[in-house]
């Protein structure tokens, strides 16, 4: 590992006695620092402008989960965003890469885990633009910056895992993908916020805890009223009619969920389920058997309503075979993190 990756401040067992202004320790360009002193720039164009990139990682048992597919994706995205042609001149000639490997952002978030003890957890991973200046220029930036958080977290009330989920159909389409692809996880993040904040709008604070919306269903943009399903503001959306699974292709404009994937590719196979990807349209939504929601921090949690619809009783047959074969697989003895 070459001095720039390695952690150049780790923590040592003096920090069992860190107080709570401490931790948790963050890792940011070649340091590991106590919260109250983890900063970045002012002049940073993350901050200016939302320019660059992040992931949401689980960790189960102190492994970090699909670990290889999230710096894949992370490190496709920073070249989308032309990170790898910073350190050259005004116009992004002559750039010299990332300045890290994979294998260093593997180790990186490897140490954040241990020095926070963290053996069930979150990571955010976040990669900057870097300082610059007050100008627009990407390429004034000299370097990305690289920080990485190991916290906790928790998106959803434990409850609703098996009452279900209230959500909303927001009045604000999905970004279109000819303007900024949905697959690009950047830091501005404003079009989901937004959609966010539709949802937690309906709630007037006297809803009994399992009535709360947190949650909304997000529809592709289009010009004609066509109403396509895409994603929800955090998290991909399937539905089961008849037996069977259905979720809109990446295609329609939505990211390109880690756990999206893990369940089409591994574990739906795994249980003899079926599951297809075709767009599907608000209606088939509302009118599905069971509608549940992947992701990171969600992991696998279902849909009891939409609006004023009610699409079930509770947490669907399927859905619960879903989730509960997920947590198996997170607790049991080989944590995928391919």
């Amino acid at each position: 590992m070459t001095p720039t990756a390695s952690a150049q401040a780790r923590p040592d067992a003096a920090d069992a006695r860190a107080t709570d202004a401490d931790r948790p320790f963050i890792w940011i360009d070649g340091k590991l620092l106590p919260k109250s002193e983890a900063v970045v720039s002012v002049f940073d164009h993350g901050l200016l402008y939302g320019d660059g990139c992040f992931e949401g990682i689980r960790v189960y048992q102190g492994k970090i989960f699909k670990c290889d597919s999230h710096i894949e994706r992370i490190f496709r995205n920073a070249e989308d965003l032309h990170m790898m042609r910073q350190g050259g001149d005004k116009f992004g000639n002559g750039g010299k890469g990332f300045p890290y490997s994979k294998a260093e952002i593997r180790s990186m978030m490897e140490q954040c885990i241990e020095a926070n003890g963290i053996s069930e957890g979150y990571i955010r991973l976040i990669f900057t633009r870097g300082e610059g200046t007050l100008g627009l220029n990407p390429f004034a930036c000299p370097k990305p910056c690289v920080i990485c958080i190991a916290d906790t977290i928790r998106l959803y009330p434990e409850t609703l895992y098996e009452a279900g989920m209230k959500v909303i159909v927001a009045k604000r389409p999905r970004t279109p993908s000819v303007c900024l692809s949905p697959m690009l996880k950047s830091l501005n993040y404003l079009n989901n916020i937004m959609a966010k904040v539709e949802a937690l709008s309906v709630n007037s604070g006297n809803e009994a805890p399992e009535d709360e919306v947190f949650e909304c269903i997000m529809l592709r943009f289009s010009e004609s009223g066509e109403k396509i399903v895409g994603e929800c503001s955090g998290d991909n959306l399937f539905i089961v009619k008849d037996g069977e699974l259905f979720t809109s292709p990446i295609e329609v404009g939505m990211l390109d969920g880690i756990t999206r994937a893990f369940m089409i590719n591994e574990l739906i196979p795994a249980l003899d389920l079926k599951v297809t990807e075709r767009p599907l349209t608000l209606d088939e939504v509302m009118n599905a058997d069971e509608i549940f929601l992947t992701g990171t921090a969600a992991e696998v949690i279902g849909v009891r309503q939409v609006g004023e619809t009610k699409i079930s009783g509770g947490e669907g047959a399927i859905t619960k075979r879903l989730r509960e074969a997920f947590r198996a697989v997170v607790m049991g003895p080989e944590i995928p993190t391919d």
